[in-house]
Formats: structure tokens, sequence, C-alpha cells
């Protein structure tokens, strides 16, 4: 079972590691970043397969809306460089589109929205933090770690199983279980921006505004409606 977690283990090798005392367990899921809700992870179970098949990688899913009208919204990139292109969101819509209508996991009408993760993406998989260590990032927890949930601090990628976070106003490298967080999003900041300008550089790509994920400048989305 898992514990709760009450206290920083400050240790002397310059880091310092949740620690916990006994309590009830709590809930834990390893693709629940990836997928918020229990009906996202089902979805991820049957599109996961659909990516794959068309070179691509799935960051995150998330269904969203009431019952009358919904919004599929699928982050993906290419495994080999962590980006993808307007004609893969195409592609990879028309794929999902198909495994959709024929599974049909969704009652009623729907939008599906394909796109790159954004600049300030967020981070759901473990390679994620050691792909951005150095770069800043917020964390929420599912459980209070010496009174808070929420830490914000430059990534120092991965320990084992931990996120390792050098966080604002603390000297040493804070060791948090994966399996805690409920949240992880990179911060837009000007060495952000830069590493984004270079890499579009050495592709040979034109410079974009720099504006956050959610903005359409931003993104290569692909749109298309479906009815259940």
């Amino acid at each position: 079972p898992i514990s709760r977690p009450t206290s920083l283990d400050r240790r002397p090798t310059a880091s310092f590691q949740a620690a916990a005392v006994d309590g009830p367990p709590l809930f834990c899921w390893s693709d629940r970043l990836r997928g918020k809700t229990a009906e996202d992870r089902d979805l991820l179970e049957l599109l996961d397969p659909v990516a794959e098949s068309v070179g691509l990688d799935i960051v995150r899913v998330r269904l969203m809306g009431g019952t009358l009208r919904r919004r599929l919204q699928i982050m993906a990139e290419r495994p080999s460089d962590h980006d993808i292109s307007v004609a893969e969101c195409a592609r990879l819509s028309r794929a999902v589109s198909e495994v959709m209508d024929a599974a049909d996991p969704i009652a009623g009408e729907y939008l599906l929205e394909v796109s790159s993760p954004g600049i300030d993406r967020p981070l759901t998989r473990k390679i994620d933090f050691e792909l951005f260590e150095g770069y800043e990032a917020r964390l929420e927890t599912d459980r209070m770690i010496e009174g808070r949930k929420r830490f914000k601090g430059l990534l120092a990628g991965m320990d084992g199983d931990n996120v390792a976070i050098d966080l604002d106003g603390e000297e040493d490298t804070a060791l948090i279980p994966f399996d805690w967080l409920v949240d992880a999003k990179l911060v837009m900041t000007d060495a952000l921006l830069k590493r984004g300008a270079e890499l579009r550089a050495q592709r040979g790509e034109p410079e974009d505004d720099g504006l956050p994920e959610g903005e359409a400048e931003t993104d290569n989305t692909q749109t298309s409606e479906d009815n259940a």
C-alpha cells in the first residue's frame, strides 16, 4: 500500500526525498498524467496502438465538456524528436476517426482535436522530465508534503522512479515520486522559448511568435467533428 507523506527528508547528499508515515492507500495510476479520468485512460488504451501505427506517441488525452457537445483533445509527437507536423496531425486524426467510428466509445457528438503538446507542454511521462532537465516546471501531487501539494523549480531529471527538481527557495534537490503526481507542466520562460527557436532553426523552419500552448498559432492542430 501507498502511505501518506507528511514531510521531506533532507539528506547530506544535497537532495531530499518525500518521507512517508503509515496511512490509507491513495489512488495511483501510472498513466494518470496522460489520462486524467477513467474515460481518458480507456481512450488511451484504444488509441495508443493507433498512434504507434502512424509513427507517433500520444502525450496526453483529455475528453472535455458535458453530454451535449464534448471535445476529445489528443496531444501527440514523434518519438524521435518530440515534435509533430501538420500533416502528421491530419494523418493521426484520420486514423483515430476510423477507430472511433468503429468502436463508438463516446456517446453523442464530439469534436476531435489533434495537436502538438505546445511549448509550455504538459509533462506526462518519465522521459519528459529527462528531456526537459534544466527547465522550469510546476508540479502538483495527490497528497500533502510539508503542508503543500504544489511545487515549482528547475527540473533535474529522474532519479529512479522519482522526479528530481530544484525547488524555488531551496538549496537541496527534491525527489518526488512520479506516481504521486497529478499534474506537471513546463513554465513559459525565455530559456524554453530559445530552445524552441533553436530546434526550429535546426530543422530549417520559420520562427513563430512563441505563444503558449492553447493558442492556435502555437500548435499544429487538426480538428474534425464526429457524430455517434
